[in-house]
């Protein structure tokens, strides 16, 4: 499922975005540089489909692994691909894969991370209309999951992306909006914090708080999410909020 981060109206706050936000409705400088895609296969098999909250996770660990990945900074070979799409709007693709497509995806320069079940293969940044063949072909449906028991509640001392309850979305545009979350969290972090998050695996939740809850975190200053609204939500919804332990006032 893509997310396009440009959205087609204003959030309901639009105040409380930084000016140089992917997520501002109006053009910004973000929209003049060529814009990128980070693509994100998820492996879903027809015998043993992940279950949905962890392939949530490992779609967002998966983000924070490419972003610290040795390729992708510096002079890696990655590095150029991936500031280009930092400095555009942070767009993600979220196609699924089985079998043989699986494999193909996986013979291509990417990392695969993977969670209890869910394996998940994120790749350098693509133009929008420059995807590998192998990638193209991929469904951007099907990615529907779900949790055969209920989730474990989420550890307070570990980062949690809150998915807003009011909302119903599938799982791949799921796994987008958290990966999202993940990165505004990381962007917001010191080189220090960083450093203790990556060491330790990249620790963190997916969990679905209850409307009051959710409606204390996303004015609490924590990092938040809108979507652009051209898949399955309305413009400028908040989907994701990003609760480091780090970032909390």
């Amino acid at each position: 499922m893509s997310s396009n981060d440009t959205p087609a109206s204003p959030p309901a706050e639009p105040d409380t975005l930084p000016v140089d936000s992917p997520f501002r409705s109006e053009r910004t400088n973000r929209d003049e540089a060529p814009q990128y895609v980070l693509p994100l296969v998820v492996r879903i098999e027809k015998a043993a489909p992940p279950a949905r909250t962890d392939a949530l996770r490992t779609a967002a660990r998966a983000v924070l692994v490419m972003l610290c990945d040795e390729r992708s900074v510096g002079e890696g070979e990655w590095a150029r691909l991936m500031r280009d799409w930092q400095d555009a709007r942070i767009r993600k693709v979220v196609r699924r894969a089985r079998g043989a497509e699986w494999r193909r995806a996986a013979a291509l320069p990417g990392i695969t991370v993977t969670g209890d079940e869910a394996e998940v293969r994120v790749f350098p940044p693509v133009p929008l209309d420059g995807w590998p063949k192998e990638l193209a072909k991929l469904q951007v449906s099907g990615t529907d999951l779900d949790d055969p028991e209920p989730p474990a509640a989420p550890d307070p001392s570990h980062p949690v992306l809150w998915l807003n309850p009011e909302l119903g979305m599938s799982a791949g545009k799921e796994m987008a909006q958290v990966g999202h979350g993940a990165q505004l969290a990381w962007w917001e972090l010191s080189e220090t914090e960083r450093k203790a998050w990556r060491e330790a695996g990249f620790p963190l939740s997916v969990a679905t708080p209850g409307p009051e809850r959710w409606r204390e975190l996303t004015v609490s200053g924590l990092p938040v999410v809108r979507d652009a609204g051209f898949t399955e939500i309305a413009p400028g919804s908040c989907t994701v909020v990003a609760d480091h332990p780090a970032l909390r006032r």
